[in-house]
């Protein structure tokens, strides 16, 4: 017995010692392995200056939970701070919008020496002054954005100092002192912005400065925001010189003076707000030079003298000139010129006599305001625009008014003779005073209470996290915050932020005394990581990378701060934590080990495969198979071949932008011209998502669609190289004024056919069916011989497996989207069919999709409903507005049919090419191509009675369907 016991014990001390041994292998092979990825990991981990930097800022703010924890930040992903993407070495972007900071900003920011974008916007509670240190992170060029603080005290001159900033936002602090002329040292900087703030003094300009610099040394500057100050004495004339402004806003200050005549040297300027100052003198004559003129606010002044004569403003949105003190004189006339005004606003401005009737017809005009003027006689309503729905005329003279039955615009005559005349009996809202207007959505039917972190959505009647946002839009050229623009609002944020329908939501709007419009969004972020979408959605707002063109610039404040995470709580110490947490580490990193080594042998040999193969590594890192793409016709580009070929992408080859990046022009080494398309930022896709897009673009050949050379995929690029199209897009010649002589009818229809085809083999004949989902005007090309080529398949999608639609989330451009795939998300080959008859329209009205905040597609159905097709003339591009009616009528119906709100019901994009088709070569017959027209001939008059009478006469070809003669194969079912 004791024997065996005897032999147990020493079979286990064998094992044991076999254990123990292998244990110890394994270190010595952990040792080795780890020694040198442990002098790889402290490459890569944070520069230790940027620890103590950020450790040292925290200090400054109090009781503020970031997570900052650790000794890499890079590396443990601290709140708000992003590091080098190839090294993830050093901190180069700080950004904690509105996260509830409390305290001080701490000198120590300037540790930071590779940060390239701070923002610390919307915290309220982060007060002192701007330390001067600032100014020594020369490497800042995204964005220093302290928006919406309680910062005080001066501007620190050394701000100057950031060359290379191009975003540079101040306002709504508590900054006093002069602006410091050093700040026109920042010569890039495109978005300047100190307004309200408690700034005094003048505006610096390098010919008062002893160093001759000032903020006419800006010449970047598009945006100069510098509204709600107390800024004092005149426009210096050097501010007139600064060349890309667009928005020129000092309202609401003290300066004072003439208005420079200089002004019309910004020749691109769109809104121009001079009113609540105290310039005197008259309204120099040289305004109404900037023909781009969107906007122009002169109101609450000591101006004088007659009333400008602003004739040539044609593009002028929105004028206001009250309170001023002209001399005495008519209602302009020049007015009427300006056909497309929305608001004018001209009270207590001496203004004498009758109203011209026509001024209430034109096409755009929704608030006329002419309160406290002596204006008197009869008040004609005989002809009104449809869109009006405002005017103010109390305090006048008027003892006569029309009105006629279709009046439906509100209008105020308080303390007119006519209001006190018992003949007209007019309804106390007329002789009442109006007041600032205001928007609130319909009582909701929700009986819901939801708890107190949620909101309810009336929307969807659920209770969800929301984020609440004020906005104040700081111009908008209209008066009418309608319905239509809520829905306008709503829907644009929503595509932006890529959120469905119902996820945000207006709230309130009103109109401020100063005819800003403040406006309360709900925005309800869905999803598990609300965080970080809130987070986003702040930070572009703040940044200004939200385009909402239809309310111009604005503000946002948030109202509601960031969902807070939910934590759980422990009993265990920080002691027994870390051990544990170090035990399981030992193990893990033994285990793991061996395959680390491999690994990184593995690594190396693809590395050098890669250098010799350039697909062999395609997709690494991702769920990809690692495979080439399936390449037809298009081949692999090195990054050096094509940063040859476009000069270093130097600014002179770019012909192109947008949400993706850059295309810049480029030659490549055998000669052959092509156009490089180069994915930026957040455009970039992975690897998978890249090599589908390849495939699919290399795969489709079709004279009507632009072709893909080659791409490449290497140093971190995503470039795509198509054949060059020298003649830009259709979009540019529909909007340029120039083309309109080589532009014409013929042309126009040998376009829509192209690009109609284009459409259709991608529909039809590729395999699978593709949809292009972003179909438009700047999408379809214009080769050297005018051929149309659709582009820009970045938002295609393919139809497998014989299926009717895909279900996708919205995505697409406003004004083209198909309302019935917004509605459903169920994306089909008819929603290019939608897309393209908006382009249809285009092509003969030469009107923007959404334009003044007016959807063609309705205006078009409006105008028919109403006059038909004569009245529809107005709205066409005027060199065609003579072209005989049979064909027009035509293409009109045919695009209208496209338009149809059912998908079922309009026509696939086959039968448009093949009417498209019938109707070139009804021209082609005829000789005409509509450059030189100014009515039929008396050809076409005899074609147009032989082809009702073939169809009388019982021919199946053609026959009058809805008023249309339309090609019997393809009637509307």
């Amino acid at each position: 017995m004791m024997r065996q016991v005897r032999e147990q014990r020493a079979v286990t001390c064998w094992r044991s010692s076999i254990v123990n041994l292998a244990f110890l292998k394994l270190l010595i092979v952990t040792v080795f392995l780890f020694k040198e990825k442990t002098s790889f990991q402290a490459s890569a981990s944070t520069f230790e200056s940027d620890v103590t930097a950020l450790n040292m800022i925290s200090r400054g703010w109090q009781a503020v939970n970031l997570g900052w924890s650790g000794n890499d930040p890079c590396g443990s992903s601290w709140r708000g701070v992003t590091c080098d993407k190839r090294t993830s070495t050093k901190v180069t972007q700080l950004s904690l919008s509105a996260v509830g900071l409390n305290g001080r900003l701490l000198p120590s920011i300037s540790n930071l020496v590779n940060l390239q974008l701070l923002d610390l916007s919307f915290n309220p509670n982060l007060t002192g002054p701007i330390p001067e240190t600032i100014g020594n992170m020369i490497n800042l060029k995204l964005s220093l954005n302290l928006q919406g603080c309680s910062f005080s005290g001066p501007i620190p001159p050394s701000l100057g100092n950031l060359t290379n900033l191009g975003f540079l936002a101040l306002n709504g602090n508590k900054l006093t002192g002069g602006i410091p002329y050093s700040l026109g040292g920042l010569r890039a900087v495109y978005w300047f912005d100190l307004s309200e703030n408690l700034l005094s003094g003048s505006l610096p300009v390098s010919s008062a400065s002893p160093n001759n610099i000032g903020l006419d040394n800006i010449t970047t500057a598009v945006h100069f925001h510098l509204y709600s100050n107390n800024l004092s004495g005149p426009i210096p004339k050097e501010i007139c010189s600064l060349p890309n402004l667009i928005h020129l806003l000092l309202d609401d200050n003290q300066l004072s003076g003439f208005i420079p005549a200089e002004i019309s040297n910004l020749s691109k300027l769109l809104i121009l707000r001079l009113d609540n100052n105290n310039f005197e003198g008259g309204v120099p004559s040289s305004i109404n030079e900037i023909s781009s003129l969107t906007e122009l606010h002169l109101s609450n002044n000591n101006l004088n003298g007659s009333l400008p004569d602003l004739s040539s403003l044609h593009q002028l949105m929105l004028l206001r000139l009250s309170a001023n003190m002209f001399t005495p004189e008519a209602v302009p006339t020049w007015i009427l010129n300006l056909t497309d005004l929305q608001t004018i606003e001209m009270d207590h401005d001496n203004l004498i006599g009758a109203i011209p009737p026509s001024l209430f017809n034109l096409p755009y005009l929704e608030a006329v305001s002419f309160q406290s003027n002596r204006i008197n006689g009869s008040l004609q309503f005989n002809q009104v625009t449809s869109s009006l729905t405002e005017v103010s005329l109390e305090n006048n003279s008027i003892t006569d008014v029309v009105f006629f039955n279709n009046n439906v615009f509100n209008i105020s005559l308080g303390g007119n003779p006519v209001c006190s005349d018992n003949r007209y009996h007019l309804s106390s809202v007329v002789c009442f005073a109006s007041g600032q207007q205001s928007w609130f959505p319909q009582p909701t039917l929700c009986e819901i209470t939801c708890a107190d972190s949620t909101t309810l959505n009336p929307q969807t009647c659920a209770c969800a996290f929301a984020l609440l946002i004020l906005f104040q839009f700081n111009a908008p050229s209209f008066s009418d915050f309608n319905l239509t623009r809520v829905n306008s609002l709503e829907t644009q944020l929503e595509a932006h932020f890529g959120l469905s329908s119902k996820q945000v939501v207006v709230g309130s709007a009103n109109f401020t005394d100063d005819h800003k419009l403040v406006a309360n969004v709900l925005i309800f972020p869905a999803g598990s990581n609300v965080q970080t979408q809130v987070s986003n959605i702040i930070s572009q707002l703040s940044l200004q990378n939200v385009s909402l063109p239809d309310f111009g610039p604005f503000l946002v404040t948030p109202l509601s701060g960031l969902p807070t995470a939910t934590k759980n709580s422990s009993s265990l110490g920080l002691g027994p934590i870390v051990g544990i947490c170090i035990g399981v580490a030992v193990v893990f990193f033994v285990l793991l080990a061996i395959g680390i080594y491999a690994f990184r042998q593995k690594r190396r040999a693809d590395k050098a495969e890669a250098i010799s193969k350039p697909f062999a590594s395609w997709g690494a890192g991702s769920k990809d198979s690692g495979s080439a793409p399936n390449l037809k016709g298009a081949r692999w580009f090195p990054y050096t071949e094509l940063k040859k070929a476009t000069n270093n992408f130097s600014d002179s080859n770019q012909i192109g932008a947008g949400g993706y990046g850059k295309v810049y022009k480029g030659i490549l080494l055998t000669g052959e011209v092509v156009a490089i398309k180069r994915a930026e930022g957040g455009s970039l896709q992975g690897a998978t998502e890249f090599k589908n897009e390849i495939e699919l673009l290399s795969r489709v050949h079709h004279r009507n669609l632009v072709g893909l050379i080659g791409f490449c995929y290497e140093q971190g690029e995503q470039m795509l190289v198509y054949e060059y199209m020298s003649n830009g897009t259709i979009r540019e010649h529909i909007f340029s004024k120039d083309s309109s002589e080589d532009f014409h009818w013929r042309r126009r229809l040998e376009i829509a056919l192209g690009s109609a085809k284009g459409l259709s083999y991608l529909h039809e004949l590729a395999n699978p069916p593709i949809i292009h989902r972003d179909v438009k005007s700047a999408n379809i090309l214009l080769d050297d011989k005018l051929v149309a080529k659709v582009a820009d398949f970045g938002l295609s999608k393919l139809v497998d497996d014989g299926k009717a639609h895909v279900s996708t989330q919205v995505k697409g451009t406003m004004g083209y989207l198909d309302p019935e795939y917004y509605m459903t998300q169920q994306l089909t080959d008819k929603s290019d069919v939608y897309s393209f008859g908006v382009v249809l329209l285009e092509l003969v009205t030469a009107r923007q999709p959404i334009e003044k905040g007016k959807y063609i597609v309705r205006e078009v159905r409006t105008a028919l409903d109403k006059g038909g097709f004569q009245a529809l003339r107005a709205l066409l591009d005027p060199s065609l507005r003579f072209y005989p009616n049979r064909d027009m009528e035509s293409y009109i119906n045919l695009a209208l049919r496209c338009l149809e709100e059912t998908a079922s019901k309009r026509p696939s994009m086959g039968e448009v090419a093949i009417e498209l088709e019938i109707l070139l070569a009804n021209v082609s017959s005829t000789g005409f191509t509509g450059s030189n027209a100014h009515g039929r001939t008396n050809d076409q008059v005899e074609d147009t009675i032989n082809l009702k009478n073939s169809s009388e006469a019982g021919d199946p070809s053609f026959h009058y369907s809805g008023g249309f003669l339309v090609p019997t194969a393809i009637e509307p079912k």
